[in-house]
């Protein structure tokens, strides 16, 4: 499927680890045929709720192969990638060009030291050369937020940046880019609190933890908007604002996997350090799975 067809809700898979740290590749599939069996767009792999900062090149290769292998290229597989170097995006990216992915998901460097505006806007350009993929740019890391301004500048000089997953929670950055960027430019909402208000402001669509943790009410929340059916869209929001306020953001990963679990799937265990959710917090996500008519 071209990038440019791939709307609406795209949750990004957590990554099943064993006990000891090691990737359960048997449990991958079990997940992304969950995740199938609901009417997404696409499915992004190997980011922030992916954990994908924690793995190493050969891991990161596989878990992206795997989720291809599993999809059989009927969903689009999105690959994330969070670096500290351009050579390493590249060098991700080229990892798995041939794959079939459709799209990478890609941070800004992310090190102590900001780049500056030029040295991002080359960055950039140096991964859509460095790997001839379509590009869509993760905006969340908070001493590397890259302006409304900023992100259509790159849209507008790299024609392989098609878009932008907007994350954090300010709601006028959201709206600023949603006005600045051209028609054609795909707009995705992280903004897992505000998805509703996000898909009225004309949102290209979702990837958002809070997908992951509950696809069948995500879905219809993105129906119900494009349907018009505002009482049931903000019926849903209120909900899944709940599940979201459950969540801790400190280990929003294990707390996502968690809920997964309540539902059926074997999405094992955190990477250390990350502590899987306490007794509380997992009582919180029950309640509101609950809520949403998810036991």
């Amino acid at each position: 499927m071209n990038i440019n067809e791939i709307k609406g809700v795209i949750p990004p898979a957590t990554t099943p680890f064993d006990k000891s740290g090691n990737i359960d590749f048997g449990a991958i599939k079990s997940q992304i045929d969950w995740l199938c069996s609901f009417n997404i767009g696409a499915i992004a792999v190997g980011g922030s709720t992916g954990e994908g900062h924690t793995l190493n090149r050969e891991e990161y290769k596989n878990l992206i192969s795997e989720a291809v292998n599993c999809t059989k290229q009927n969903i689009p597989i999105i690959a994330g990638v969070i670096t500290d170097s351009t050579q390493e995006s590249i060098l991700r990216g080229n990892l798995v060009k041939d794959m079939g992915v459709a799209a990478l998901q890609v941070t800004p460097v992310h090190y102590l030291f900001r780049p500056d505006d030029e040295a991002m806007v080359q960055h950039f350009k140096s991964l859509a050369d460095g790997t001839g993929l379509p590009i869509i740019i993760y905006n969340v890391i908070p001493w590397t937020y890259l302006s409304p301004q900023l992100l259509v500048r790159i849209m507008d000089e790299v024609p392989l940046v098609v878009g932008v997953k907007q994350s954090a929670g300010d709601m006028k950055l959201f709206a600023d880019l949603m006005i600045m960027a051209k028609p054609e430019y795909q707009i995705y909402s992280a903004v897992d609190a505000l998805l509703y208000s996000s898909y009225t402001l004309g949102a290209y669509g979702s990837i958002a933890a809070i997908l992951t943790a509950a696809p069948g009410p995500s879905v219809d929340l993105w129906d119900a908007v494009k349907n018009g059916d505002h009482n049931v869209a903000r019926n849903l929001h209120e909900k899944l604002l709940r599940l979201w306020n459950a969540m801790p953001h400190e280990n929003l990963p294990a707390c996502v996997k968690y809920a997964q679990k309540i539902q059926g799937v074997n999405s094992g265990f955190s990477r250390e350090p990350m502590p899987m959710p306490s007794k509380n917090v997992q009582l919180e996500i029950g309640k509101a799975l609950l809520g949403l008519g998810i036991s």
